[in-house]
C-alpha cells in the first residue's frame, strides 16, 4: 500500500515537473505594463547639482567673497541689506559682481527681489583680465522688458551686439526668477513669476564664440551685471547649477558589458538627455531611481572629449561598466556635429576610468567608422557568440532598427540583421527570463518587440495609458528592464513623452515628461 502511494506521488510529481519543463518561456508581448506615475522636471531646484551661489544671507565680507567691479567712473552703492544684495544708483553706473566660475552647460538663475527704475541686468562671462567678455542682458523700464541682447567684446572691440528677444519678451515683466540655460553653442533665457518659465530670449552664438572650448571652462568667470541709469535692484539669490532643464528624453539603463542592468545601491541608473532647445543643445545627464518607487534623481552630467579642444554635449548614449577591464565604456551619438557645418554625425566609442555617474564628468570619445544618420545605440557583449553587438537606428528611408556585430567593442562593425519594416527609435536589448529581445519605439503608435539578434517580429508591448495621446508624437524610448527575483514586480519601464515646451521659437525638441510603468506577467 505504501509502495503504491509512493509510486503515485512520484508519478504525480513527475507529471507536474514535465508540465513545468514543457512551459514555453514568457514572451514579452504577454507582459502587462501598468502606469504608476508621471512627472516633468522644469528647472526643478530639487533636481540640480550646485556649482556656485551668491546667497546674501550667508555673506560676511562681501568685498572678498563676491568682488564688485565698477566698470566706469561712477560707482553704484552695493551692499547687503535686509538679507538681500542691494545695488542702487542715481546716475549711470555699470556694475559687475563676481559669483562663481563658468560652465558652458550650466543653468544660471537670478532670484530677483525687486527692480525699480531703468537699466539693464543679466550676466557677464569673462576672463580675469576682461580681455574677452560675453554679456546676456535684459533691458527694462519700470519692470517692463524692453529688449534682450547678447554682446561679445574682445578687448575694446565689439564683435557682436544683437537682439535675442523672442516674441514673449516685450510682453513680459522683469520679476521673479531669471533663468539662463547655457547650451554650449547656444542659450535660452526665461523669466518665471508664478507659473511656467516663459522664454524671452534664445541664441545660437557658435559662429562668434565657441564656449565649448576648454579654455573657457578654465578661464571664464561668472558675474551678475547691472547697468543703471537710475533706480534700485535687490537680489535674493544667484546660483549656477547643473540642472534638469525643461524636459528629459532618450532614457536608457546603464548596464554591465553583457547588457545586465546596473542595480547599484538599490537603484537603477539611467542616461537621459537633458533638453536644451534644438540640436545640438541637449546635454547628457545621469539619473538614478529606486525601482520600487518613483524617486528619479539627477546624479551627474557627462561631456565628451575628442581631443580637439572642445567639450562636446553628445547624447543618446549607452554607458556600461566593463568588469573585465575595470573601465566605464559606451557608445554615444555625435549630435554635436550640428554645431559645426563641416562635421558629420556619427557614433562614437567613449571611455573613462572615473565613474561618470556622479557630478561633472568628461569621457574620451573616438570615431569608429559608423558615420551617417545613425543614432540611439545599445551595445553588449554576447558571451555565447563571443561578439560585440550594437542595436541602433539608421536612416534607411526613415529610421529603422539594425543589428551590428564585431569582434572588438570599438571597431570593425558590420550589419547582421535589419533594417526592420517599421520606423524605429530608442532601440534597446533586454532579457525577459533568460532570452534576449529587442525593443523599439516608433511613429506607428506602438512599441515593437523583435527577436535577438535577427530582428524578427515578436509583437508589441502591452500597456495601459501609453505616454502619448491623439495629439502627440509616439517615437518614445521603451526602456524595459527586468528586475531580479524578490521585487514586488518583475519588470519596470521608464519612458518619456514628446510634448515640446511652449513659447520657444523655431525648430525645437524640448520634450518631455517621465512615465513610470510596472510590468506584470
Amino acid at each position: 500500500m505504501n509502495l503504491r502511494k509512493t509510486l503515485a506521488l512520484f508519478l504525480l510529481a513527475f507529471h507536474f515537473l514535465g508540465h513545468l519543463i514543457a512551459q514555453p518561456p514568457l514572451s514579452p508581448d504577454k507582459i502587462k505594463f501598468v502606469r504608476q506615475g508621471v512627472r516633468r522636471f522644469i528647472f526643478d531646484e530639487q533636481q540640480s547639482i550646485p556649482l556656485a551661489a551668491l546667497n546674501p544671507r550667508e555673506i560676511i565680507g562681501l568685498s572678498a567673497m563676491y568682488p564688485v567691479n565698477h566698470m566706469g567712473s561712477e560707482k553704484a552703492d552695493v551692499k547687503i541689506h535686509e538679507g538681500q544684495l542691494s545695488i542702487q544708483s542715481k546716475t549711470d553706473t555699470h556694475t559687475a559682481i563676481w559669483f562663481g566660475g563658468f560652465n558652458p552647460f550650466a543653468t544660471y538663475t537670478i532670484d530677483l527681489g525687486s527692480c525699480q527704475g531703468k537699466g539693464e541686468l543679466g550676466f557677464m562671462f569673462a576672463d580675469a583680465a576682461k580681455s574677452e567678455q560675453f554679456f546676456i542682458k535684459i533691458k527694462y523700464h519700470n519692470l517692463q522688458i524692453t529688449e534682450v541682447t547678447q554682446t561679445l567684446r574682445q578687448g575694446s572691440k565689439v564683435i557682436k551686439d544683437s537682439t535675442i528677444a523672442t516674441k514673449n519678451a516685450l510682453k513680459s515683466r522683469i520679476s521673479g526668477k531669471i533663468i539662463l540655460q547655457m547650451l554650449g553653442s547656444g542659450l535660452t533665457l526665461y523669466v518665471q513669476k508664478d507659473s511656467l518659465p516663459v522664454p524671452i530670449g534664445q541664441s545660437d552664438f557658435g559662429r562668434y564664440i565657441d564656449l565649448r572650448k576648454k579654455q573657457y571652462l578654465n578661464s571664464f568667470q561668472s558675474h551678475f551685471y547691472v547697468y543703471q541709469q537710475t533706480g534700485h535692484v535687490a537680489i535674493n539669490k544667484i546660483t549656477s547649477t547643473l540642472s534638469s532643464g525643461m524636459g528629459l528624453a532618450d532614457i536608457r539603463a546603464i548596464t554591465y558589458e553583457d547588457g545586465e542592468p546596473m542595480l547599484d545601491r538599490g537603484r537603477l541608473w539611467y542616461t537621459m538627455s537633458i533638453r536644451g532647445r534644438a540640436l545640438p543643445h541637449h546635454i547628457q545627464g545621469v539619473f538614478s531611481m529606486d525601482p520600487t518607487v518613483f524617486d528619479v534623481r539627477l546624479e551627474g552630467v557627462i561631456l565628451f572629449d575628442r581631443a580637439d579642444g572642445l567639450l562636446r554635449n553628445e547624447i543618446a548614449s549607452h554607458i556600461f561598466f566593463d568588469r573585465q577591464h575595470k573601465l566605464w565604456r559606451g557608445i554615444t551619438t555625435g549630435f554635436s556635429a550640428y554645431a559645426h557645418p563641416n562635421e558629420k554625425k556619427q557614433l562614437l566609442a567613449v571611455q573613462s576610468q572615473k565613474d561618470p555617474r556622479f557630478g561633472f564628468s568628461v569621457m574620451s570619445a573616438s570615431p569608429f567608422g559608423i558615420v551617417g544618420d545613425i543614432e540611439d545605440p545599445h551595445i553588449l557583449f554576447d558571451d555565447i557568440a563571443k561578439k560585440w553587438r550594437i542595436l541602433t537606428c539608421e536612416n534607411i528611408n526613415g529610421y529603422k532598427a539594425v543589428m551590428l556585430e564585431s569582434e572588438e567593442w570599438n571597431k570593425g562593425y558590420r550589419r547582421i540583421a535589419g533594417p526592420v519594416t517599421f520606423n524605429s527609435t530608442g532601440t534597446s536589448i533586454q532579457k525577459i527570463g533568460d532570452t534576449r529581445y529587442c525593443f523599439s519605439g516608433s511613429q506607428e503608435r506602438k512599441i515593437f518587440i523583435y527577436s535577438y539578434p535577427d530582428l524578427k517580429s515578436v509583437g508589441t508591448l502591452g500597456m495601459d495609458l501609453p505616454p502619448w495621446d491623439a495629439s502627440s508624437g509616439t517615437r518614445v524610448w521603451p526602456n524595459v528592464v527586468q528586475l531580479p527575483e524578490g521585487y514586488p514586480f518583475r519588470y519596470v519601464a521608464l519612458m518619456m513623452d514628446r510634448f515640446n515646451y511652449p513659447g520657444l521659437e523655431g525648430p525645437n525638441w524640448t520634450y518631455g515628461a517621465l512615465y513610470l510603468y510596472h510590468g506584470y506577467e
